[in-house]
């Protein structure tokens, strides 16, 4: 059975997780570490760095090293969101051939599922390693308010990436799938997730015969970590711009030392109450005086900084138990996933919510792998006795006329679900009716999001009024929607299967996973030639060091001074290939290496 891999592709970290033993375990990387930043970076020499390694030169490259472009997925150009990231980003947001966003590293424009698809290869890379295996499926995991767009935008990242993502799931219900697994329990809970650019709210009920059903979702997809980092950033920016009368904003170096600083001290702030702030030669005056940064950071002023950050996902919380028709006394647990779940406003926020402590179980940046990971063995499982049942987070229907927005399928209901509607002509002879299909909670048909729209031809001329069609929706569960309308007097019907766009063609995609197989290729000789360089430095220091004793024990006989000669020669040649960085001929000079090192050792063992 092929092994299914989970990954938390998060807007700070990402994680993979793997079904081991019965059980899910998190896959450290090679830094030893669990999580991953999720940034990717191009260098001067055009090399891709993805990871912690993209973190470490972000200050000296920020403008070719991208973070949060989970906050971008799926997201038009034109969007207020896109425009918030312009202004704060140190990197180069451009509008795609599509009207879709894009980033500009180096000389090269990247649409945002091929820089999450990078994130999702190295998550790939990592398990392949651990696991010594190819592996080909995945689960990935996405914040539950993220629309049909954003969700398609991520599976096109894995496709990308070299993965079949054979089920997307809510961040929250993965994080309650781990929370539950292997217990006998009937219980109703709430997970809050506050991640580093996205917040989700789901009410869950779980039941002692493995069933997880989702009650009622909401979420912000637009706010996280990053709105904290910026809030300690435009303290800072406006503290020496009071002071020095000069704009960090116009130096991206700056602004990334900013970032880097901001992010630091909201971490320190969870378990002290001040931090120092110091950035020496954060910019040069106009007299060309080096200035500096320093500035002292209290918890108390973060709280005061970031208040209406924390009320605004409590409001979301209330809103959510409302249409759950719960009580906050009906919550048995409440459930924290995500980074900024550790700061102590947070958590006091969310017990008097809630009215209880939150449950301390649960590893909050590694709980959404792992259940990732349990959702994956048990759809290529089938002796797993686990049913996930979970919610549209987004009411589903269509324009009517007016421009106004008519409910069929309402938010928070149980998928798979099929609804119809009866609806009639809205002029006098009218032979045909286009239906527009349509996500969002406004009234206002415009302002929510287009999925898709068809035409049912050849209804009867008749007065307005008359001719009822019948609307149907239904929703599987992998979350495609099908649309039916049926002319009810001659049964002629019409359809269509919504397929969301990430706004890339299918040649784009084919040709981006084209460029990651391509890439996955090299990376692999590269590794094999850093391991052969590293050997045979190795090998060399060990050869000259045995030198001295060969030479004495052979003493001046012919063959030891010809045995001697051909280690020299050996030695020599493999000194010259490292210098070059031929890394094709310097496998080949490992194994005569290894073939010296190995006489060298028996010499000196019988000396």
């Amino acid at each position: 059975m092929d092994k299914v891999i989970g990954i938390d592709l998060g807007t700070f970290n990402s994680c993979v997780a793997v079904m081991e033993g019965g059980a899910p375990v998190v896959i450290a990387n090679r830094g030893g570490y669990k999580v991953t930043p999720s940034m990717v970076a191009v260098t001067e020499a055009g090399k891709r760095l993805v990871g912690h390694i993209a973190k470490r030169q972000a200050v000296t490259n920020a403008e070719n090293t991208v973070y949060a472009a989970k906050r971008l997925i799926g997201r038009k150009f034109d969007s207020p969101q896109v425009k918030n990231a312009i202004a704060t980003c140190p990197y180069r947001i451009v509008e795609g051939p599509h009207g879709d966003v894009r980033v500009k590293l180096r000389d090269k424009v990247y649409s945002i599922p091929e820089i999450s698809a990078m994130v999702l290869q190295e998550m790939k890379l990592i398990a392949e390693e651990y696991l010594g295996t190819d592996v080909r499926k995945a689960v990935v995991t996405v914040p539950a308010y993220f629309n049909d767009g954003q969700r398609q935008a991520t599976k096109d990242a894995g496709a990308i990436a070299g993965l079949d993502v054979i089920r997307i799931i809510n961040e929250p219900t993965a994080a309650a799938l781990a929370y539950g697994f292997g217990k006998q329990m009937d219980r109703t809970v709430a997970v809050y997730d506050l991640g580093g650019g996205t917040f989700d709210i789901s009410i869950l009920e779980i039941s002692s015969q493995g069933v997880f059903r989702v009650v009622s979702t909401a979420g912000d997809t637009f706010l996280g970590g990053e709105d904290f980092d910026q809030r300690i950033i435009d303290w800072l920016i406006q503290g020496f711009r009071e002071e020095h009368g000069i704009d960090l904003r116009s130096d991206r170096m700056a602004l990334q030392r900013l970032k880097d600083a901001a992010e630091k001290a909201k971490c320190e702030l969870s378990s002290v109450v001040e931090t120092e702030i110091n950035l020496p030669f954060i910019i040069s005056s106009n007299r060309n005086q080096a200035l500096h940064l320093q500035r002292v950071l209290t918890r108390a002023q973060l709280e005061a900084l970031t208040a209406d950050l924390v009320d605004r996902t409590i409001r979301i919380c209330e809103i959510t138990l409302e249409e759950a028709g719960l009580d906050k006394r009906d919550i048995e647990d409440v459930i924290l996933v995500g980074g900024m779940t550790r700061m102590p406003l947070v958590q006091a926020a969310v017990a008097k919510c809630f009215e209880r402590e939150p449950c301390k179980g649960v590893h909050p940046d590694e709980v959404v792998a792992l259940g990732a990971a349990i959702q994956g063995a048990a759809l290529v499982d089938e002796r797993q006795d686990m049913v996930l049942l979970d919610v549209t987070p987004h009411t589903l229907g269509i324009m009517v006329v007016g421009g106004y927005f008519e409910e069929l399928i309402p938010q928070n209901s149980t998928v798979p679900t099929s609804r119809s509607k009866i609806f009639t002509t809205v002029r006098d002879n009218q032979t045909a009716v286009k239906i527009l299909v349509l996500q969002g909670e406004s009234h206002r048909a415009e302002e929510n999001d287009l999925l898709g729209e068809f035409v049912l031809t050849g209804l009867r001329r008749a007065p307005a009024g008359q001719v009822e069609i019948e609307v149907t929706f239904e929703i599987d569960a992998n979350g495609i929607v099908s649309v039916h309308a049926k002319d009810l007097e001659t049964g002629k019907e019409q359809s269509i299967t919504v397929t969301a766009t990430s706004g890339l063609t299918q040649e784009e995609i084919a040709s981006m996973v084209e460029d990651a197989r391509q890439h996955a290729v090299a990376r692999r000789a590269d590794e094999q030639t850093e391991k052969a360089r590293q050997e045979a430095e190795t090998l060399l220091a060990q050869i000259e060091k045995l030198f001295p004793d060969v030479e004495k024990v052979v003493g001046a006989s012919e063959f030891g001074r010809d045995a001697l000669d051909k280690a020299r020669a050996v030695v020599s040649r493999a000194r010259s290939v490292l210098e070059r960085g031929d890394g094709t001929a310097l496998a080949e000079h490992v194994e005569a290496l290894q073939r010296t090192h190995r006489m060298f050792r028996g010499v000196v063992g019988r000396g």
